[in-house]
């Protein structure tokens, strides 16, 4: 028997192992009490039907094609997102944020109006005050203040709109992470891109609408649970692909198994996964179904999209890409490429951001200038790009963390770390957005002199996400999806647009 005969045959052989399962008696006694229950529990909450039929719910969801592209409920500026994630939180104080009152300082004992009543993640006792590790310069007609750790994104000022008064209630990576990405610092939640894709759609039903691209090294703290879906359909989740190799694991045929072959064998499991949807009428079903079709597509166009290679000479030294490696350059340029085939939502997380002063990767001296050497050229090569090709009015990139570092430097357990840096900080950090519809050359909110607190426009996660639905053309207060008998948001009960930064 050669090889492709006895996949046949073992294809074969499944697919009547599942029919007799189907047709068994022990099937049918396990499923009918299943049914009587489910009947029950209907009886019993059926008042919460007002819920599921509410007005606010207003997105067409086809499980058999659920990313078939929609038009938001009012015209949008944006079409796309591009996310840059720094997992570990950079230090605003030495990049975007000039404190010339906190040099005067460093060195100095922390004044105790800073640390009473406080909570930090390794501050104990009375730490130094540090002063900025960065020399600042106004650079553009806007006169934004940049350091010298961003010398090519500092050229791209007077696109960008700085939020300067981030603030955030979780000093912990993973929790942080997770509000940022889902308005929930516990897990659960859908993340932001998976909303988004829910009401959106995507523009290429060869290649999933919500893609997630990682460097660094790691993951994210809080891991996949910042793609993820939540209680919205699985079809709507993140699919992490690779800057290397494959673009997602398991694309290729095996050996031995031709397209042919391929096609074949999701054409006999999603027949027994039509049986099924006939007697459960369960609408995930569906969208396993079309997930099964998706990935079979996805084996011509994934690879192509996912290859940078043949991209000209001038764009892989503008955005200084290292082909066949894994890095965050590498996954600028994919994100470029993915949003310009029609990908809604392409979210990009870079670990090593966590300039605690414990190692010389992780101070603000040695490490964070090499982290901003890895994507300062990309960052600034991305927003060119985009706008070379008149994508970035309809693409909206963000770049941010989870919070921001303290003005103090970090004495662990009482004691200096050997290295300069600093502790997570909730009170203030930078973010900044771009294209879309967002305001160029703009700066919005303050701290105060030593960047301790934000002292006016002050903003924090849900006002950001609800922002970013507004550039996309949805009402975050009325965008819900219904779960355990209410209707849920991504800003749960909280935020609001942030118009000062909207044209």
């Amino acid at each position: 028997m050669t090889r492709d005969e006895l996949n046949a045959y073992r294809l074969i052989k499944e697919a009547q192992e599942a029919e007799a399962l189907l047709q068994s008696r022990r099937h049918f006694l396990k499923e009918s009490a299943m049914g009587l229950g489910a009947l029950a529990m209907g009886s019993l909450l059926g008042g919460c039907g007002n819920f599921f039929s509410s007005p606010q719910t207003k997105i067409a969801y086809d499980p058999a094609h659920p990313l078939l592209a929609k038009s938001p409920p009012f015209v949008g500026k944006a079409k796309s997102v591009i996310y840059l994630h720094m997992a570990g939180a950079p230090s605003q104080l030495e990049l975007f944020d000039f404190k010339p009152e906190l040099m005067k300082m460093d060195g100095q004992d922390c004044p105790p109006s800073l640390l009473a009543g406080k909570k930090f993640a390794f501050i104990t006792g009375v730490p130094k005050m540090l002063g900025p590790q960065a020399t600042f310069a106004k650079h553009g007609q806007s006169g934004a203040l940049v350091s010298d750790n961003l010398p090519h994104f500092s050229t791209m000022v007077d696109e960008v709109s700085f939020l300067k008064a981030v603030k955030t209630d979780q000093f912990n990576h993973a929790p942080a992470q997770l509000l940022v990405h889902t308005g929930s610092p516990r897990l659960g939640r859908p993340s932001m891109g998976s909303w988004v894709t829910y009401g959106l759609g995507s523009e290429n039903q060869n290649l999933p609408g919500y893609v997630v691209l990682t460097s660094g090294g790691s993951f994210p703290d809080a891991g996949k649970s910042v793609w993820g879906s939540g209680f919205l359909p699985s079809v709507y989740q993140g699919v992490q692909c690779r800057s290397e190799g494959d673009p997602v694991l398991f694309i290729k045929d095996p050996d031995g198994m031709n397209r042919d072959l391929r096609k074949a064998s999701i054409e006999a499991i999603n027949k027994a996964n039509e049986q099924q949807y006939q007697e459960y009428n369960d609408p995930e079903i569906l969208s396993r179904i079309a997930q099964y079709e998706m990935a079979y597509r996805m084996q011509i166009s994934a690879p192509e999209v996912m290859n940078i290679n043949d991209e000209p000479a001038y764009i892989h030294e503008m955005y200084g890409t290292q082909p066949g490696k894994a890095c965050f350059a590498n996954n600028v340029l994919l994100a470029r490429k993915l949003v310009e085939k029609g990908v809604r939502y392409v979210q990009l997380f870079d670990w090593g951001w966590d300039a605690h002063g414990d190692s010389p990767g992780n101070s603000l001296n040695i490490g964070l200038k090499n982290k901003c050497r890895s994507i300062d050229r990309p960052i600034t090569a991305l927003l060119l790009d985009l706008k070379q090709r008149g994508l970035l009015e309809e693409t909206l990139v963000v770049w941010g963390g989870e919070f921001g570092r303290t003005p103090m430097m970090e004495n662990r357990n009482g004691i200096q770390n050997p290295f300069k840096g600093r502790d997570h900080h909730t009170e203030a950090f930078t973010i900044w957005m771009a294209g879309g519809g967002i305001k160029k050359g703009f700066t919005h909110g303050e701290t105060d002199e030593i960047g301790y607190s934000a002292i006016s426009g002050k903003v924090d996660a849900f006002d950001i996400q609800a922002t970013i639905l507004n550039q996309l053309g949805f009402d975050h207060e009325q965008f819900t999806y219904p779960f355990q008998g209410r209707p849920f948001r991504l800003t749960d009960v909280a935020g609001k647009v942030i118009s000062e930064i909207v044209a």
